[in-house]
Order: structure tokens, then sequence, then C-alpha cells
């Protein structure tokens, strides 16, 4: 439930409402906004008798959220969530964030050459798995530590953010340390014990939608990270299994405009692992920003067919470049516009 105070509500009478919520047994999280501050309920498996809270001084009014996941649903809160960084970059605004490089970090030349690349091209966050969670035991798994430590160099450099993958609990503390951003593979969209970690973690995640999963799963696995005490929650859309094999992954837009409607969060667009093909990326691309993505998630390599892990689905730096060109063009089209690049 939330409780929606009135305009001019006073700290003490917001208070009050908090201290009858706890007395019920629940938990009170306020949320001041602009205009007026609005309290939610959270710690109930069903519906919350209002009677007590709507005579209380400054109340509103009390909206039954009816999703299974509450803080992360527009009932919550109608706003879009901006998750802002100490460089003035942003994901979830007006600006498109663009978040580009290799699928794994290989080595220190290979990741410092592919963060110069994108970010000439205009990319503001720098991608690469030091840890890779792969379908195959015998496939490159990342260099670990040392790939943490060539990403860190990459950033001293350039000044990218930096995005990379968590696998589990103890190579979390590691990566929660280097990272701008700390990414969750779809692999662990479900690892539940995982979440609880990320909620606790202190930087803003990356939740990749799991491989066969709904909407609403993607939605109730980001509740887990908001309701451990991390508000700062990108969801993804990387493409979900399909019975047709003429693409790696059916890529779901449709997703985009989806969680749009349904939650607050920011949520970007990984075409590269949408189609597994580079051919069939640009044009990805384009429609995930045509639909409403606020940002894009790509593999960018400076010799792709080189590249250790999913090269078939990795563009160039000259591809790269050109999708950033059609990028700006469609963002502009809909309002919108490529993040600018840093300094």
């Amino acid at each position: 439930m939330l409780v929606v105070m009135r305009r001019g509500a006073t700290a003490e009478e917001v208070q009050q409402v908090c201290d009858v919520i706890e007395e019920m047994g629940y938990q009170a999280r306020p949320m001041p906004g602009a205009g007026r501050t609005s309290v939610g309920v959270v710690g109930n498996d069903g519906r919350v008798d209002a009677s007590r809270i709507i005579p209380l001084a400054g109340v509103q009014e009390c909206i039954h959220v009816t999703k299974p996941y509450k803080q992360v649903s527009r009932e919550w809160k109608a706003d879009h969530t901006v998750i802002t960084f100490a460089n003035g970059a942003s994901i979830g605004g007006t600006d498109v964030a663009v978040m580009a490089g290799p699928c794994s970090v290989e080595g220190e030349t290979e990741i410092l050459e592919a963060a110069r690349a994108v970010k000439a091209v205009g990319a503001g966050f720098l991608r690469g798995g030091a840890y890779k969670p792969r379908s195959s035991p015998y496939s490159f798994q990342g260099l670990g530590l040392k790939g943490l430590e060539f990403l860190a160099c990459a950033r001293d450099e350039t000044g990218l953010l930096i995005i990379t993958e968590a696998m589990d609990p103890e190579g979390l503390a590691a990566v929660s340390e280097m990272a701008d951003v700390v990414q969750l593979g779809a692999r662990n969209m479900q690892n539940y014990s995982l979440l609880k970690l990320l909620g606790k973690c202190g930087k803003p995640v990356l939740l990749k939608r799991g491989l066969s999963a709904t909407i609403q799963e993607l939605l109730l696995s980001a509740e887990y990270i908001l309701d451990a005490g991390n508000p700062d929650v990108i969801l993804c859309e990387r493409g979900i299994r399909s019975f047709d094999t003429s693409t790696r992954n059916c890529f779901d837009l449709a997703a985009i405009a989806v969680v749009h409607q349904l939650s607050h969060l920011p949520i970007v667009a990984d075409p590269s692992h949408g189609t597994g093909h580079r051919a069939y990326v640009p044009s990805m691309a384009r429609a995930a920003i045509a639909a409403g993505a606020d940002g894009l998630l790509i593999e960018v390599h400076p010799t792709p067919e080189r590249a250790l892990s999913d090269g078939a689905q990795t563009v160039s730096v000259t591809e790269f470049e050109a999708i950033m060109k059609d990028a700006s063009i469609i963002a502009q089209a809909v309002g919108r516009r490529l993040a600018p690049a840093i300094a």
C-alpha cells in the first residue's frame, strides 16, 4: 500500500503515519517528492487495512498496490527513476546512455584499445566481463581479479564508467569495489540470495532479463534488490529463448514499452545478445531507441574475429561508429538525445 500525504504535510504528520504503520507490524518507507511526500508500506503479504491510516492528519489517500511487486511499480513511484553518477552521466533521463566494449576482458592492451575506441565514438560506459559465465566449461572464463585491474586502468586513462558482471557472492565484493555499475547476468536473474546481496552492494545494478523469464519475473527480481535497500536498478532486455534458431535469442522490443508502463525503473537494450549476429545489431539498436530504451549495451571489439567470447555478435569499431550516428538521429526523432561524450 502507498499512503499519499497532502501537499504541505508536516514532518511530524509524516512521522505519525510511519509510526502507525510500524505499530501495525509493517515497514514504512517515506518517499519525499517535489510536491508531496508518499509513504510506502512494505512487509505485508495481503491487503492492508487502511482504516487506521486514513483518519491521520495530513493523509490524502491510501492506494493499494495491486501488483505482486511494489517498490518497482508505477503505482509506488510515478516519476522515472534517474540514476546519476559522479561524473555527471545518468541513466533513465532524457539522455540515452551508451555502454560498449568487448564481451570479456582478454588483456590490458586489448581493453585499453577498446576503451579508447568506444570513448572516441561517444560511449560513456565501458562494458567488459572480468568473470564470464559460459555454457561450456571449456570456453574462456575471463581473467577474474586481473581483469578487474585492467578495467580499472582503462577507467583511469579514459574516464569511462565501468560495467562488469558479478557471478557469485565471493566475486561480488571485488566487483562492487571496482565497478561503477554491477551487472547481474541472465543466468543469475533469479538467484535470490545474490539479489539480496546486490541490495547492499552500494553500487547501481544492471539486471539482465533471464533466458526464459517473464516481465513480471524480471520486475520481481528487481524488487528483491530494492527491498534490500538499493533503489538504483537498471533493467536490461537481452532477448529470451525461442523456438526459432534464426537468431541467438528472441529480442523482445515490446518488453521495453511494457516495462515503462509498469515500472519507474530505467531499461536498457542489449541487441548484441538479443540477436547473436553482428549484422542485426545496428537495426535492433535503432529499433530499441525508437521503442524507448534508456540505453544501449553493445559488444565492440577492435578485432571481432579474434574475440575470445561472442565474436559472432560483436561489432567492429567502424561498425559501432555507424551505429552511433544512426542512433543519434533516431533519438532526436523521439525527443531524446544520445548522452554527450565525457570530457
